[in-house]
């Protein structure tokens, strides 16, 4: 019953034809978004860099043309609004998606927290819940975060060159 009454406030609130709601709320996707959508906000609003970031990656990871991906962030974001804590997003994905999926979804939020080129303590805390709620082991985390830390640093162009 709660379900249903929290469906009718988002259809109120963001009405769409159900013709246009191609994420359910059982979409593996849609969780994987709304993780995204929290950790870049951990740190306030998302810069430019960020918001940049998640529609490049929701476009080449999912293969979404841009309309559909606003699509996704607009009822991720309802989403998260919504959910209490981490679980209810991970346990979605951890029924749809097997390990090397997860590993990439760990991959992706890594690459939104490096977006701003900073990683606080809260974001790395966060980092390590996700992965552990999506059983990604903390050897296979802490890869991954070196891996996007790296890669993220040679984007950046050389002020003295």
């Amino acid at each position: 019953m709660l379900d249903k009454l929290r469906q009718f406030i988002a259809e109120v609130a963001a009405p769409l034809a159900p013709d246009n709601r191609p994420f359910s709320d059982t979409d593996y996707r849609l969780a994987a978004t709304a993780l995204l959508i929290h950790v870049v906000s951990l740190d306030g609003e998302p810069s430019e860099v960020e918001k940049q970031k998640l529609h490049a990656l929701l476009q080449s990871r999912f293969r979404l043309d841009p309309p559909t991906v606003a699509k996704l962030i607009a009822a991720a974001t309802l989403m998260e609004g919504e959910a209490v804590d981490l679980y209810h997003f991970t346990s979605v994905i951890m029924r749809s998606v097997d390990e090397e999926g997860r590993k990439r979804i760990v991959e992706m939020m890594w690459e939104l927290v490096y977006a701003d080129g900073n990683v606080s303590e809260f974001e790395d805390n966060v980092m390590w819940r996700a992965a552990d709620l999506l059983g990604v082991s903390s050897r296979d985390r802490i890869q991954i975060k070196r891996r996007v830390a790296r890669d993220s640093s040679e984007d950046i162009p050389d002020p003295t060159a």
